[in-house]
């Protein structure tokens, strides 16, 4: 289905997930309550709300649910969003964006700025979302967390992609990649000039076959 030109709302009604990049400017509103955060994006429809006129005590049992299910820790959901942690915050935005059904979901750089605790959470939830057979496109910058997640990684470069490869392509390859060398090229020269982590690739690949 093609989106260009809907708007936002009909955008995360036809089922996209969005975790955004910069959650305290896209992702959450910090005066607003941990409540009214979790449901952003259908405080105008049913069941959390009839006609023009929101429903607090839906709002808020939900909220609870969500604050349970996902581990965000603080003391009351109706306090304002901006008094949690940022790997708090940003569990509040997977928790609301992973409690629609969803089509595909769409998490740029999902991870920076978090805690180890909260980034093993994170990446949990996302795994889990995909298992569900959800379709998950995650932009990163964090070389690790690609290998940790993807089943395949399209390299970019100057806003092109320079090519796509399986998850176990060594890192030497993809870190040719991501400056901008061919493919080919770089899985040559990464033969011919390979480090210790191309190396270690290397050896945990020979071992798999």
């Amino acid at each position: 289905t093609d989106l260009t030109g809907r708007s936002v709302k009909e955008r995360l009604r036809s089922g996209l997930g969005f975790v955004p990049e910069d959650r305290t400017t896209d992702g959450i509103i910090a005066s607003f309550t941990v409540a009214e955060n979790l449901v952003l994006d259908l405080y105008d429809a049913a069941p959390f709300a009839s006609g023009t006129a929101m429903k607090p005590q839906v709002v808020h049992r939900s909220a609870t649910e969500r604050v349970e299910e996902f581990d965000i820790r603080l003391s009351d959901v109706e306090d304002p969003i901006s008094t949690l942690s940022g790997g708090n915050q940003q569990k509040v935005v997977l928790a609301r964006e992973m409690s629609r059904d969803l089509r595909l979901l769409v998490a740029s750089q999902p991870t920076r700025g978090l805690d180890v605790g909260s980034i093993e959470f994170v990446h949990k939830r996302i795994v889990e979302e995909r298992d569900k057979g959800t379709p998950v496109l995650i932009v990163s910058t964090e070389l690790d967390e690609v290998l940790a997640l993807a089943d395949r990684i399209a390299v970019m470069y100057r806003g092109k992609i320079v090519g796509i490869v399986d998850a176990d392509t060594e890192r030497d390859v993809l870190g040719l990649m991501m400056a901008g060398v061919p493919l080919e090229e770089a899985q040559a020269q990464a033969v011919e000039h390979r480090t210790t982590l191309g190396a270690a690739d290397a050896g945990a690949e020979e071992g798999r076959l």
